[in-house]
């Protein structure tokens, strides 16, 4: 029986490949893959992967890829319809009946996928026509010129009302049908359906395999009801489960792209035209949890980009409120706001990329976005106000489903509430403490006024002293340490792009020099390029003095897994380590930004407690050794390398 992709994507959805796979295979979690041995051949070291994000599998040491479908057919010989039956039943899925009405369905649906293709076909005929000069003018002036225009596939609904529904007609097209794919206006009250979007620059919406299933419409006269005008709900289009751009914001995601969520089709464009090819919207309505369950599947943490009016704050409170059931490890959100007053298409056309970058870089991660929600203009001059701020973190923390999160996430806000609570224990005169001890506890703060608070003196400097103090600016380095290692690692050890081409990607660098060796190690590893030949890719694109100082900042005693005589299995276990605490500081290096940001408009002594302890935790990462039991064994060595 012929199953339809919607029933073959819920079994994928319901079946992670890694469930699947681990029934045969024993998988190890490394970094965002699983691992183990091949199914198809004999093997000592793990070639087989395994990608839940992406939904597939690949045998490095065989060739054979694919998703659970395939594996069931690989490994025990099933038929496709076998292996659909048999995976269908460990989801808790029942077989679809083949019934004459669901064959009809199915031709339904093949039938609007080609009209909504000949809609958007005609929109955009229309757009580079006599017809449609006032929208290209339009999109001149927004910067979008014939380039970009034909990369969106951007058309123009005429003013007339029966414009599209005559062209359609010519090519065959039934008026039930164009009313059906919500093309056409009709009804009881209407006796002659007519076009629905008209006098309009026209935005085609896809799926996740690319097929248009519906248009964002942008009027162009001022005196109209609505701006924007959205199909509506039909068979292909649920305006909830889809995001403009994700297909190809999906595919850029694949190749290292940030996604990034804005909020309308223009703002996409901008982000994309400007080299951010991971951008992606809402489709007219505020972000929904299977939006958010595809933001995830492209990305493990996805950054929301909000205006930085009260309207963008509060859209940026309700994603989090949406976020939190939903956590898992290594799965969340980050933050950013645009200056106030300007959206990514104004702040791009005006200041550029770097203007663009500067504004992704004060990312906050969803720790210190939710705890500034609940901790800005708290008042906490009564222990029952801060009682009461205690009792929200707890609600709010208590609405996270996975149980470890939950508990990573009690920690992180207790040490915010606390250190915002220290300043007013410190100062409580000697005989009135009363044995109160908050349960929560440090971060960001506005330092609450206490009644009775005795007069002493500033904790720290003031306003811009504060920024200049060498407790906020710390040591800076042109070239920090450890990318300059996880370089090195891969000039040294190229299968590591092959293992985890995804995680490198990825990976957070602050230093714009290190990224860029990094993407120049990707494109000679894509052209099978080492040795001297990937040392003369390096040559020609100005890098070999940069690749220099990454070596020289290797001590061949500490950082031996790096080095090129180390075995695979020592520099897969270092490696793994490595990133876990680069992210980990990374993310502390963004709070600490957003301290010292806060301390120097606020200097209270709260603020200056939670600037002490971003950079306290910052330190117990770089005291930590990532060194285990046996760790060096397979390259013949002890913990350390001699010199």
């Amino acid at each position: 029986m012929r199953f339809s992709p919607a029933f073959l994507d819920e079994i994928r959805a319901r079946l992670p490949v890694s469930e699947v796979v681990g029934r045969r295979v024993k998988l190890k979690k490394q970094g965002r893959e699983f691992a183990g041995l091949s199914p198809f051949n004999a093997e000592k070291t793990a070639s087989f992967f395994v990608n839940d994000q992406k939904g597939f599998y690949h045998c490095f040491s065989s060739g054979k890829h694919g998703d659970v479908f395939d594996f069931l057919m690989e490994t025990e010989g099933a038929s496709f319809g076998e292996a659909v039956e048999r995976l269908a039943a460990m989801a808790g899925l029942s077989l679809p009946q083949e019934t004459p009405e669901a064959a009809a369905k199915e031709q339904r649906r093949r039938t609007l996928y080609e009209v909504m293709a000949l809609a958007a076909k005609h929109f955009e005929a229309t757009l580079q026509s006599r017809l449609g000069a006032k929208a290209r003018g339009y999109l001149a002036d927004r910067e979008i010129g014939p380039a970009t225009q034909k990369r969106f596939g951007l058309g123009y609904a005429a003013g007339e009302r029966f414009n599209l529904k005559e062209a359609l007609g010519k090519e065959g097209v039934s008026v039930a049908d164009m009313v059906e794919a919500g093309l056409l206006i009709a009804g009881e009250d209407i006796p002659v359906p007519y076009d629905r979007f008209r006098d309009r620059v026209m935005f085609p919406i896809t799926d996740l395999k690319g097929r248009v299933v519906a248009f964002g419409g942008r009027a162009l006269e001022k005196d109209v009801p609505a701006k924007y005008l959205n199909s509506p709900e039909t068979p292909l289009f649920h305006k909830g489960s889809l995001l403009y751009n994700g297909f190809s914001a999906r595919t850029a995601a694949q190749t290292g792209a940030r996604v990034i969520a804005v909020e309308g089709y223009v703002d996409v464009i901008a982000m994309v035209e400007a080299g951010f090819g991971g951008a992606v919207a809402p489709l007219g309505t505020a972000l929904t949890e299977e939006q958010l369950q595809l933001l995830w599947r492209m990305s493990e943490e996805p950054l929301l980009l909000f205006d930085g009016d009260k309207a963008g704050r509060r859209a940026a409170h309700r994603a989090i409120d949406l976020a939190l059931p939903h956590l898992k490890a290594g799965r969340s959100l980050s933050f950013a706001a645009l200056p106030e007053g300007q959206d990514p298409d104004d702040l791009i056309r005006r200041s550029g990329r770097e203007a663009m970058e500067q504004v992704l870089a004060q990312a906050r991660p969803l720790a210190a976005e939710l705890w500034a929600r609940e901790s800005e203009n708290a008042s906490l001059e009564t222990p029952e106000r801060r009682a009461a701020l205690e009792g929200r973190l707890n609600e709010v923390v208590n609405a996270i489903g996975d149980e470890t999160v939950r508990k990573h996430y009690r920690a992180d806000l207790m040490g915010r509430f606390n250190a915002l609570m220290a300043p007013a224990e410190r100062a409580r005169p000697s005989g009135r403490r009363e044995g109160w001890s908050p349960g929560f506890t440090p971060g960001r703060g506005r330092g609450g006024k206490f009644p009775g608070k005795p007069s002493a003196p500033p904790l720290a400097p003031r306003g811009q002293e504060i920024a200049r103090s060498a407790l906020v600016r710390g040591p800076m380095a042109a070239l920090p340490r450890n990318e300059a290692l996880l370089l090195f690692c891969l000039i040294n050890h190229p299968f590591l792009l092959d293992e985890a081409g995804e995680e490198v990607s990825s990976l957070p660098f602050a230093n714009p020099e290190a990224d860029r060796l990094r993407r120049a190690l990707i494109e000679a590893h894509l052209e099978g390029l080492d040795g001297e030949a990937l040392a003369a890719h390096l040559d020609r694109s100005d890098l070999d003095a940069l690749t220099r100082r990454v070596k020289a900042l290797a001590n061949p005693r500490h950082d031996w897994p790096a080095y090129s005589d180390t075995a695979e299995t020592d520099v897969r276990l270092w490696w793994h380590q490595r990133t876990a605490l680069h992210r980990k500081a990374h993310a502390l290096s963004r709070e600490l930004k957003e301290a010292e940001r806060t301390l120097g408009e606020d200097p209270s002594e709260a603020n200056f407690a939670w600037l002490r302890d971003v950079r306290e935790r910052l330190s117990a990462i770089d005291g930590t050794e990532a060194l285990v039991e046996g760790f060096g064994a397979s390259s013949g060595r002890s913990a350390v390398r001699s010199l």
